[in-house]
């Protein structure tokens, strides 16, 4: 039943019903009707056949993480309940090295990396132990965990899982923290007492993603342009959560107004060393280190830069990360410009230097992009932003071309970036075709 409002009446104010009191002028059949709105109004909306349907086709996975610190470990367990057999397979792929002791109810199979479980057709139980501290090779942690704390990624601890089920079947996930007295738990999600519930409308498996934080921590919280933003560390680690939050505030109002969709959410996590002297984004979270300058004297931002990772969500294709990289780079510059955290003078100066970094680079097509590929296609971006700008009498730029891209809803390639440039520049690109012909090749067919 829908509700409707009461009429309006005549100098613009809406007529009301309240307590038992009435005007004089409420007719009979008004009142009648106002009665029946407000107890139709009043009571729960039925179920439609449409929402019985989707919810016969819900499962609810409930998955438990319990951190161990005298052992380096986190225990796992994933339990499903479902009124039939929706979840007929849950496969990962699960790095020996660290992930170990698989155990679960119906059949389970494990070779090499490769984990495939199959639940019994009311639910069940999987469980698993996981060895959280990694060392990347120049010695830094991008997972670690002490006696007071743990940093690290959700799929450091799930690790990469593909499922079979009955069609149109989807998961109602949730992901519990069980913690050591006096620890607290941080993640990108809303949740209570260390609960938080899972919801990606595009996965129709719900499995945790992003940053997490668990220990003794200190958070600060505030909204900035309609973006819920917490800034999170260990206690006892130099983390400048306040100079971050400044920092957003000066530049998240013009990322949202480039990126309209960027998540409502943002979580920005920090520590100091051991962990890893850079910067790493995942979905709607960051990790920086706690010594990374919020500016560098280069005129770069690590913290926009992984901030653009984030609202952007694009992927590459194979030799197409100079792309992603270059895009992030060159619109963290746009951003401190735009919102006038630095002078169009400081911009210009931040080109030149990584002008003078890009001559290190080799081809711009390599599997990785390298600090010095990274300025080189930051270099040749701003070339084809002017090159458009020119050919168009100013009225399209890059952001032109990054709209074609954004939501395309799979990873981009460097022939589908050359199209979607020339599409704006309505003629084939001279900055691009001189460096993609010579670097990329085969690349572009």
């Amino acid at each position: 039943m829908n509700c409707l409002s009461a009429p309006a009446s005549r100098n613009g104010q809406r007529s009301t019903v309240s307590g038992h009191t009435f005007s004089a002028r409420f007719s009979v059949s008004s009142l009648l009707l106002a009665l029946i709105l407000l107890i139709g109004c009043g009571a729960p909306a039925s179920e439609t056949p449409a929402s019985k349907a989707k919810l016969a086709l819900r499962y609810v996975v409930d998955i438990v993480a319990r951190p161990e610190p005298s052992s380096n470990t986190v225990e796992m367990s994933l339990s499903v309940q479902q009124s039939k057999h929706l979840l007929r397979e849950l496969r990962m792929d699960a790095d020996v090295s660290r992930f170990s002791g698989f155990a679960g109810d119906g059949d389970l199979t494990i070779e090499n990396d490769r984990v495939v479980w199959q639940p019994p057709e009311g639910g069940g139980t999987l469980s698993w132990q996981v060895s959280l501290s990694q060392v990347r090779s120049n010695g830094g942690f991008d997972a670690r965990m002490t006696d007071d704390w743990a940093l690290f990624r959700a799929s450091d601890i799930f690790p990469p899982a593909a499922t079979r089920t009955l069609s149109g079947a989807y998961s109602k996930t949730t992901i519990e923290f069980e913690l050591p007295a006096n620890w607290t738990s941080t993640t990108q999600y809303a949740g209570t007492k260390h609960r938080y519930e899972i919801n990606n409308p595009k996965r129709r498996f719900d499995r945790p993603t992003g940053w997490i934080l668990l220990g003794r921590s200190g958070i600060r919280t505030e909204n900035i342009a309609g973006i819920r933003v917490k800034v999170a560390g260990p206690i006892g680690h130099d983390v400048r959560r306040l100079d971050m939050l400044a920092m957003l505030n000066w530049a998240l109002p013009d990322v949202r107004k480039l990126l309209p969709e960027f998540p409502d959410r943002l979580t920005v996590f920090s520590a100091g060393d051991p962990m890893w002297r850079g910067g790493l984004s995942a979905p709607t979270s960051i990790y920086i280190h706690s010594d990374r300058p919020l500016i560098s004297e280069n005129g770069t931002s690590t913290l926009i830069h992984e901030l653009m990772h984030v609202g952007m969500r694009l992927s590459a294709e194979n030799g197409a990360d100079w792309i992603v990289e270059g895009l992030a780079e060159y619109y963290a510059l746009e951003i401190l410009k735009r919102s006038g955290t630095i002078s169009e003078k400081r911009f210009t100066r931040a080109m030149q230097k990584l002008k003078v970094w890009s001559a290190r680079a080799q081809s711009i097509c390599s599997e990785r992009s390298s600090g010095a590929t990274t300025a080189k296609s930051t270099v040749i971006l701003q070339d084809l932003d002017q090159e458009i700008r020119k050919n168009s009498g100013n009225k399209k730029n890059l952001d032109d071309v990054l709209y074609a891209i954004l939501y395309l809803d799979k990873k981009i390639s460097v022939a589908e970036f050359l199209e979607k440039a020339e599409q704006i520049l309505q003629r084939p690109s001279a900055v691009l075709r001189q460096t993609l012909e010579s670097d990329c090749g085969e690349l572009l067919i």
